[in-house]
């Protein structure tokens, strides 16, 4: 059931295909930030979902943990500070924590690839302020994403490639899935801008 009594704080999702400038948008904001893409399951979980090829598929909702996700929302919004998960992309694999405090914000950024998925139960729980989907040309998306992976490591090169041609093709589907789980298509400095102003 959700809380009755008022949060400490509530949180502006940010959402967008992998590389579309969301974490950007969530720095330069300088609110305080909660990383969802910290949530992914171990690499050797067999309940992550796969391709037809038989590699992991990083982009489906099942690779994720959606209840630690959404506990760890209310509890930085209701209590003022969370324990998050640190998250090796390229090891797949959880390699730490840190803590994550308001420090007197009255609002916090949470964003990843899979905000959708926590856009309701933020608003049914009384946390939610805004949320947005980050607008943008595939193209630019998929290049500034392949260029970011590349310098990171955070994969193979030749699943990077396979990896961007898939995000490219779905990208349009994932912003229209967002936009209808709740989210406004707002365009990078639009958000940016907007954020900026944010008490």
């Amino acid at each position: 059931m959700p809380a009755h009594d008022e949060p400490l704080a509530t949180v502006v999702l940010i959402g967008g295909a992998s590389g579309s400038g969301k974490s950007r948008i969530a720095e330069l904001s300088g609110l305080p930030i909660l990383r969802l893409d910290d949530y992914y399951r171990e690499g050797d979980d067999p309940a992550l979902p796969r391709l037809d090829s038989g590699e992991v598929d990083w982009d489906h909702p099942g690779s994720w943990h959606r209840d630690r996700a959404i506990a760890a929302l209310e509890q930085l919004a209701r209590t003022g500070s969370t324990t998050a998960p640190v998250y090796d992309i390229s090891r797949s694999a959880t390699v730490g924590s840190h803590e994550v405090t308001l420090g007197g914000a009255t609002r916090f950024v949470a964003e990843g690839v899979f905000v959708g998925e926590v856009v309701a139960e933020a608003q049914r729980r009384g946390i939610l302020h805004d949320a947005i989907v980050v607008h943008r040309s595939r193209w630019v998306t998929m290049g500034l994403r392949f260029a970011r992976d590349l310098r990171e490591h955070r994969k193979a090169p030749s699943f990077l490639i396979k990896r961007g041609i898939i995000l490219a093709r779905r990208e349009p589907a994932i912003v229209g899935a967002l936009t209808d789980a709740g989210c406004r298509p707002v365009r990078m400095r639009a958000a940016t801008r907007m954020l900026a102003h944010r008490p």
